[in-house]
C-alpha cells in the first residue's frame, strides 16, 4: 500500500485555494470584470467622443477618417502588443504587478493630458497611443492568470470577465454624454481619469496568482520564452485568421453605429443605439462563453457569425430609423460583441499538450484581431467618404453606408466560412 510522503522538517507547505470555485476564484473574476469594463469599455465607448470631436471645436475641421484613427489606433495597439507582454511577463512573472500599477499611473497622466490636446495628433498620441499601450499592460495578466483558476468553468468565467467590456460600452456613453453636456471635453477626460485610477487600482487587489510567483535572484537564469511552433499549426492560423476577419465585421459597426443613427435620427437616439449594441455583447459575452463549456467552440462561432451576416444584410441595410436600427443593435452586439468569449478554450486548444502556454496562443489571436481593429475602420471609413450621403436603391443603404453594410455583412458571412476550416482543423489534430 503506497502511502504519502511526509513532508521533510522545516519544509514551506502552501495550500492553493480551490479551482472552478471558491470565494478568491470568483473575487478575481469580479476583478477581472472590473478591469475589462475601465480598460476595453472606455475604448469601445469612443463613438461618443467622435461625434462630439467631428461637431466642436477645434476638432471640427479635421477629416472624420483622422478623428476616427484615435479610437482605431488604441484598439489595434492594445491588441497587438499583448504578444509581447505574454513573452515578457512569462520570462518576468515577478514584474507582472508592478507592470500593472506603472500601466494604471501612464493610462492616468495620457487621459489627463488628452484633456489639453488641440490638435488631432496629439489625441492620436494620447488618447489612441498611450491609452492603448497602457490598456494592455494593465489588462493582460487577468487573462494569464485566468487558465489558473478556472478549469472546467473557464469559458464561463472568460464570459463574465468579457462581459465588462459590454457593461462599460452601456453605461459609459450616457455618462460620457451627460459629463460632455455639462462640464465641457476637458473636465470630462480630467474626471474620467481620476474615476478609471480609483476604480481599477482597487480592482488591482484580486488580480492575483492563484500558483505563488517564483522568485529569482540577481544572476539566477531565468525561463526562456516559450517556442512558437503553435503559430504554424493549421487550427492556430485557421482560428486566427477567422477572428482577424470577424473583427473586419465587428469595429466598423462599434466606431459607426452612432454616427450612422445620428444621421437618420438624433442625439439621444445614437446614444441609446451605442448603448444598446455595446449591453448587447455582455449577454453575448456570458451566452456564447457558456456554451463553449457544453459545445464544440467551432459551431459558436459559425452560428454566431452567419446570425450576424442576416443582422447586418438586411437590418442595417434596410434601417431607416429607429424601428430596424434598434434591433439590429441587439442581435449584431450579442452575435458578434460575444464572439470572443470562444477565445479561452480555443487557446487552450491551440497550445495542444501544452495548455499552460495558452496566454502565448491568446496572444497571437489578439495579434490579428489588432490588426482588423485598424483596417476594418480605415476600409469603412473610405467606403463611408465614396459613398457621399448616396442611397443604393429600393431604400438599401441610407446616408451613404450601404457599401459598408455590404462589407461588415460579407466579412461575417466569410467568417462563418472560416469556423467550418477552423471545426476541420481542430478534428484533425483529435483525430
Amino acid at each position: 500500500m503506497l502511502r504519502r510522503a511526509e513532508p521533510q522538517e522545516g519544509a514551506n507547505i502552501q495550500e492553493l485555494a480551490p479551482l472552478d470555485r471558491g470565494i478568491r476564484a470568483w473575487t478575481f473574476c469580479a476583478c477581472g470584470f472590473v478591469v475589462e469594463m475601465m480598460v476595453w469599455g472606455f475604448l469601445f465607448s469612443y463613438g461618443i467622443f467622435q461625434e462630439y470631436y467631428t461637431s466642436h471645436p477645434p476638432f471640427n475641421s479635421s477629416s472624420q477618417v483622422a478623428v476616427a484613427a484615435v479610437g482605431t489606433v488604441g484598439l489595434g495597439i492594445q491588441y497587438g502588443e499583448v504578444l509581447f507582454l505574454s513573452v515578457l511577463f512569462r520570462r518576468y512573472p515577478d514584474y507582472m504587478r508592478p507592470a500593472m500599477w506603472c500601466a494604471l499611473v501612464l493610462y492616468f497622466l495620457c487621459l489627463l493630458g488628452s484633456s489639453f490636446a488641440t490638435k488631432v495628433w496629439q489625441l492620436i498620441l494620447l488618447q489612441g497611443v498611450g491609452l492603448g499601450f497602457s490598456g494592455g499592460f494593465m489588462y493582460l495578466p487577468v487573462m494569464i492568470l485566468l487558465p489558473q483558476w478556472f478549469s472546467e468553468r473557464r469559458g464561463l468565467a472568460g464570459g463574465i470577465i468579457f462581459a465588462g467590456t459590454g457593461v462599460g460600452g452601456f453605461v459609459f456613453p450616457f455618462m460620457l454624454n451627460s459629463l460632455l453636456d455639462k462640464v465641457g471635453l476637458r473636465w470630462t477626460l480630467r474626471i474620467w481619469a481620476i474615476m478609471t485610477c480609483v476604480s481599477t487600482g482597487i480592482a488591482f487587489f484580486g488580480i492575483r496568482p492563484r500558483v505563488p510567483v517564483a522568485r529569482y535572484h540577481t544572476g539566477q537564469r531565468r525561463p526562456l520564452a516559450p517556442r512558437m511552433e503553435y503559430f504554424k499549426s493549421p487550427l492556430f492560423l485557421s482560428f486566427s485568421l477567422t477572428c482577424l476577419i470577424q473583427g473586419l465585421s465587428y469595429f466598423p459597426v462599434s466606431l459607426y453605429i452612432a454616427s450612422f443613427t445620428q444621421t437618420v435620427s438624433d442625439p439621444l437616439t445614437a446614444t441609446i443605439v451605442l448603448s444598446l449594441f455595446n449591453s448587447a455583447g455582455v449577454v453575448g459575452q456570458v451566452i456564447l462563453g457558456y456554451l463553449t463549456d457544453r459545445f464544440a467552440y467551432p459551431w459558436v462561432m459559425f452560428y454566431s457569425s452567419i446570425g450576424s451576416a442576416l443582422a447586418a444584410f438586411f437590418l442595417w441595410g434596410f434601417a431607416s430609423g429607429p424601428a430596424l436600427i434598434y434591433p439590429f443593435a441587439i442581435i449584431f452586439g450579442a452575435l458578434s460583441g460575444g464572439f470572443s468569449s470562444v477565445w479561452p478554450n480555443a487557446a487552450v486548444d491551440c497550445a495542444g499538450k501544452k495548455p499552460e502556454n495558452a496566454d502565448i496562443t491568446y496572444a497571437g489571436t489578439a495579434m490579428f484581431k489588432g490588426v482588423s481593429a485598424v483596417i476594418g475602420p480605415i476600409v469603412s471609413g473610405l467606403l463611408l467618404e465614396a459613398g457621399k450621403s448616396s442611397t443604393m436603391g429600393h431604400g438599401y443603404g441610407r446616408a451613404g453606408y450601404g457599401a459598408v453594410e455590404i462589407f461588415v455583412g460579407s466579412c461575417a458571412l466569410a467568417t462563418g466560412v472560416g469556423s467550418i476550416v477552423v471545426a476541420a482543423a481542430r478534428q484533425r489534430i483529435a483525430s
